[in-house]
């Protein structure tokens, strides 16, 4: 069986790269974090009411693109892809640190109208509790009849407004799988992109007159970087092929582990410089931290595996 990605799924990956990096580049990155910062003040507070920071007229781009409509099918206006191709385009978000809903809305495709075409702002109750991320800039929240209403809270990612609801909230169980997956292509191209960043700045960087990448610790953290980001690829783009629980569960464990632990990494790499406001290793370990607690956290997804692996010994044993 041949793994390889299609020429078409490779130019799919090219032109959602290809737009995020002219729409969404490093520029306009640090434009929505200067524009968070002033709206909550510096260190994350999560952004008020007029504060957002998902840029309407790119998301309503994303929307004709078909990165919402993917997986819809053709016959309801959709592109008509599958998870594959879907952990592809979101792999590339990752990398870009695009803010916003982008698993709620793409999951909300045919279900909340606008969300297929990025003409409406889908968010969804993916943090296990009271707390959903973007609600004062959301048109709809997945599985729920209207929006709740909320408090700011403070956020460790300036570009993740953070709100607290009163009440009984929806849990998005229905898409749970498909919510985890995607987050964890997320978590993949943060991961991927700062193993870039390490590097390149490991080449750059002297020390002692050469580049501090000469030096066995530089070395050694960019490979275990590069390490747990290529086995979290795997799991991810095997994960959307079965679309196994266990192996979603697994693909999700392993990309919380790579995006976080491979932040902090070059973080270190970067030595003083990565503590910096201005550099950007910190807003990935910021990111990848909310991520890590979407749709499927860490203790689940292990609780989920544990359980998977006691049915199938129980199978063995009888």
């Amino acid at each position: 069986m041949d793994f390889r990605l299609t020429e078409d799924q490779r130019d799919l990956r090219a032109g959602i790269r290809d737009l995020l990096a002219g729409r969404y580049g490093r520029e306009a990155l640090r434009e929505s974090v200067s524009a968070a910062e002033g709206t909550a003040g510096r260190g994350g507070a999560a952004a008020g009411p007029g504060g957002g920071v998902v840029d309407r007229r790119l998301w309503r781009e994303l929307g004709e693109a078909g990165f919402f409509s993917l997986r819809l099918p053709e016959s309801e206006g959709g592109v008509g892809l599958g998870l594959p191709e879907a952990v592809l385009v979101f792999e590339e978000a990752g990398r870009a640190l695009l803010p916003g809903p982008l698993v709620a809305t793409h999951l909300a495709a045919g279900v909340v109208p606008g969300a297929a075409s990025g003409s409406a702002v889908v968010t969804a109750f993916d943090l296990g509790g009271p707390l959903v991320a973007h609600l004062g800039e959301a048109d709809a929240v997945l599985g729920a009849s209207g929006l709740p209403a909320g408090e700011p809270v403070r956020s460790v990612d300036p570009l993740t407004p953070l709100w607290r609801c009163a009440g009984e909230v929806p849990a998005p169980s229905g898409f749970r799988e498909a919510g985890a997956l995607l987050t964890a292509a997320l978590q993949l191209g943060g991961a991927l992109r700062t193993v870039e960043l390490a590097v390149r700045y490991a080449g750059e960087r002297e020390q002692f007159g050469q580049p501090i990448g000469g030096f066995q610790a530089v070395k050694h953290l960019c490979a275990d970087m590069l390490v747990r980001a290529e086995v979290a690829r795997t799991a991810v783009y095997a994960a959307a092929v079965t679309a196994d629980p266990a192996e979603i569960a697994g693909a999700k464990l392993l990309a919380d582990e790579a995006a976080v632990r491979g932040a902090r990494d070059c973080l270190q790499v970067h030595g003083g410089m990565g503590f910096t406001w201005e550099a950007d290793v910190h807003l990935h370990l910021k990111r990848a931290w909310v991520r890590a607690e979407q749709w499927r956290t860490v203790a689940q997804a292990e609780e989920l595996l544990a359980t998977r692996l006691a049915e199938e010994a129980g199978a063995l044993a009888d």
